[in-house]
C-alpha cells in the first residue's frame, strides 16, 4: 500500500510540479489586485492539480520509451508498480478536477490557461513534438512557463506586461537548463530515437544554442527591474546572476570544443540553472510581499 501510494505520487513528477507552485505564486504575488487567504490556497491548489495532472498523462504516454532511458526506467510504469490505465485515469480525472475548481471558485480566465497548460504539455509537446523534431523543448517550454500567468490571472481576471515578462523569463531559461541535462543523458535519446537537440546535432552545436540562450537570458531578466515593477536589489542580483549564467555557459561553449566528455560541466551548469531561475522568482517574490526598492 505504501509503495502504491509512493508511485501514485512520482506519477505527478512533484519535482516539476513544485517549480509550478512556486513560480504561480510569484504570478499571484505580484498582482496589484490582493485576495484572501482562502482564495490563495484554493488557487495553488488547484494549479497543483493540473501540474500533477500534466506528469501523470506524460508519464502515461511515454511508459515505453521510460522503459528504455536509464533516467527514467524506475519510474512507477516501467516498474509496473502501477498499470497505463491507473496513470491515465489519474491525469484525466486531475486535470478535470483542479480546472472545475478553478472555473466554479475563482474565473474562467485562469480555468481556460489552466486547461491550455495541460494541453499543450501533454498533447502537442509529449505526443507530437517530442519524438518529431529537434526543437521540442523550445515549442514545448510553452506549458511550463506559463503557470506565473495563471497565477497573476487568477486573482486579477486579467492578463498584463507582468506576467508576460515572468513567461518569457521562464520560456527562454527552459531550453539551455533542459539541453544541458540531455547533453548528460545523450546515449539515453539515441537508444531512444527521441530527437531532443544533442543527439540530433551533437553536443558542439548544441551548447552553441545554450550560449546564444543564455546571453539572451540576460536582457529578458533584466525586464522587471526595467519595466519597474522589481527593485533595485532585484536589478543588481540578477545582473549579477545574469553574468555568472552567460560565463558558464561560455565554459561549457568552450569545452565542448576540446572535449568529447563535457558531462560534468553540463552537470554543473544545470545546477546552477535552477539555482539561477529561484533567485530571480525569489527577488520578484520578495519584492512582491515587502516592497523591497
Amino acid at each position: 500500500m505504501k509503495k502504491r501510494l509512493i508511485s501514485y505520487i512520482q506519477l505527478l513528477k512533484p519535482r516539476v510540479m513544485s517549480l509550478v507552485i512556486f513560480t504561480s505564486f510569484v504570478g499571484l504575488t505580484i498582482s496589484p489586485i490582493k485576495t484572501s487567504l482562502h482564495e490563495i490556497l484554493l488557487i495553488i491548489f488547484s494549479i497543483s492539480l493540473g501540474a500533477g495532472a500534466a506528469g501523470a498523462l506524460n508519464m502515461w504516454y511515454e511508459s515505453d520509451l521510460d522503459k528504455k532511458m536509464e533516467r527514467t526506467k524506475s519510474r512507477p510504469l516501467p516498474m509496473g508498480y502501477v498499470s497505463t490505465l491507473e496513470a491515465f485515469s489519474l491525469g484525466l480525472t486531475l486535470s478535470l478536477i483542479s480546472i472545475t475548481l478553478l472555473a466554479v471558485n475563482i474565473n474562467y480566465l485562469s480555468a481556460a490557461l489552466l486547461a491550455f497548460t495541460i494541453f499543450f504539455y501533454a498533447v502537442i509537446y509529449t505526443m507530437i513534438l517530442k519524438n518529431r523534431t529537434s526543437q521540442n523543448i523550445v515549442i514545448g517550454g510553452i506549458s511550463g512557463a506559463l503557470p506565473p500567468v495563471i497565477g497573476w490571472v487568477a486573482v486579477s481576471g486579467y492578463v498584463s506586461i507582468e506576467p508576460l515578462v515572468l513567461f518569457f523569463i521562464i520560456f527562454i531559461w527552459t531550453p539551455p537548463h533542459s539541453w544541458a541535462l540531455a547533453i548528460c543523458y545523450i546515449d539515453d535519446y539515441k537508444k531512444s530515437s527521441i530527437p531532443m537537440l544533442p543527439a540530433v546535432v551533437g553536443v558542439t552545436k548544441t551548447c552553441d544554442y545554450i550560449l546564444f540562450y543564455s546571453i539572451i537570458m540576460l536582457p529578458v531578466a533584466m525586464l522587471p527591474y526595467l519595466l519597474n515593477f522589481a527593485g533595485h536589489l532585484y536589478g543588481f542580483v540578477a545582473l549579477l546572476a545574469s553574468l555568472v549564467f552567460v560565463y558558464k555557459a561560455r565554459v561549457l561553449h568552450k569545452l565542448s570544443r576540446t572535449a568529447n566528455k563535457i558531462d560534468k560541466k553540463a552537470k554543473d551548469f544545470f545546477g546552477f540553472s535552477i539555482i539561477y531561475l529561484f533567485l530571480l522568482f525569489s527577488l520578484l517574490l520578495a519584492d512582491g510581499l515587502f516592497f523591497i526598492i
